[in-house]
């Protein structure tokens, strides 16, 4: 059997798309009993935005939460390490939060903002491998619960007999002998493992995950592509200032460095270039 992994971001939302799923996770990670859980209900990740030019904020997953009070949280699956990681957690927080205050409500309408991010990296330097942020004060006293900050990260040596480990062990699975490994009695997990072994027998899902993951590997390609003709480009344009030193560049001569693409050949070009005494010499170099 061809396994599919959590860590795909399709596989990942199909399975919170179960609602015991989601509240045992939830539980898990909140360490809030099942029974206090009154609902755990999918949300749109489109984050609310007040102006045409702000930023748009998309979630991988958007839940409701109905607790004693109600509150919302936000759950992503990161595999890859991004450029200011952690301002983008703020910033999907802030907007989360912010999201349900429209024009002529009063402040009482903001509810509690959960951030749940499973990363498939290191990022908090610590043996532990699930982190909670709050705000409080340089004595540890909370100002307010209203944000919150959960960071699991899996690739971490689990220990102890957190309800979080089934959770990593899960969502790290990369084969049935994997799945087998994970001992829980836990209802949410048992229907989890049996809805990933589900999605990994099914065709259509299969297919569907499939073609998820050649666009994603066509996308890689195309930003591959697109980053190694900025460079092409870039050098291209360091060649012909370099020539313009030594007099007039020929249209023919432009368009010809303009249009080589090869790296090695335009890295070639630009030493040849800096140690050129004449235009002439240039092209008798890079003809021979």
């Amino acid at each position: 059997m061809k396994f599919i992994s959590l860590k795909n971001d399709y596989a990942f939302r199909e399975l919170f798309t179960h609602e015991n799923v989601r509240k045992q996770f939830i539980s898990d990670v909140l360490g809030i009993r099942m029974e206090h859980i009154k609902s755990v209900r999918l949300t749109t990740p489109f984050l609310w935005k007040r102006y045409r030019m702000q930023k748009l904020g998309i979630m991988d997953l958007a839940l409701d939460i109905k607790l004693a009070e109600e509150a919302k949280a936000g759950i992503e699956m990161q595999v890859r390490v991004q450029k200011n990681w952690t301002k983008r957690t703020l910033f999907y927080l802030a907007k989360m939060y912010t999201d349900d205050l429209k024009a002529g409500h009063d402040y009482g309408k903001l509810r509690k903002c959960i951030s749940i991010s499973i990363l498939d990296f290191n990022l908090v330097d610590s043996d532990k491998y699930h982190t909670i942020y709050r705000l409080r004060d340089e004595n540890g006293k909370d100002l307010t619960d209203l944000f919150e900050v959960h960071i699991i990260e899996l690739r971490k040596k689990l220990h102890g007999t957190e309800l979080i480990n089934d959770w990593i062990q899960l969502f790290n699975a990369e084969s049935e002998e994997d799945l087998n490994m994970i001992k829980t009695k836990s209802a949410g997990i048992i229907e989890a493992i049996k809805e990933l072994r589900t999605m990994s027998l099914g065709k259509t899902l299969r297919y569907m995950y499939e073609e998820h993951l050649k666009a994603v590997r066509d996308r890689r390609a195309e930003d591959e592509y697109v980053w190694d003709l900025g460079k092409a480009n870039g050098k291209a344009e360091d060649i012909l200032q370099l020539l313009k030193d030594l007099g007039d560049v020929s249209v023919e001569l432009s368009e010809k460095i303009m249009a080589e693409k090869d790296l090695d050949t335009l890295n070639r070009w630009h030493k040849t270039a800096a140690r050129a005494e004449s235009l002439q010499q240039f092209e008798e170099s890079i003809e021979s």
